[in-house]
């Protein structure tokens, strides 16, 4: 794999591990529960 192909793929892995946690974080954001995802990942924040 040369070094261009390797960095279009890194930046276009990162980007979609950014989308998903923007995700997570939306849909807990969004609403009163905590949320899971199907890996067992929970994101927790204080709602005051």
């Amino acid at each position: 794999m040369t070094p261009v192909k390797a960095a279009i793929l890194s930046f276009f892995t990162l980007s979609a591990i950014a989308f998903w946690a923007i995700g997570i974080y939306s849909a807990d954001a969004g609403s009163n529960r905590t949320v899971v995802d199907g890996y067992g990942v929970v994101a927790k924040s204080q709602h005051r």
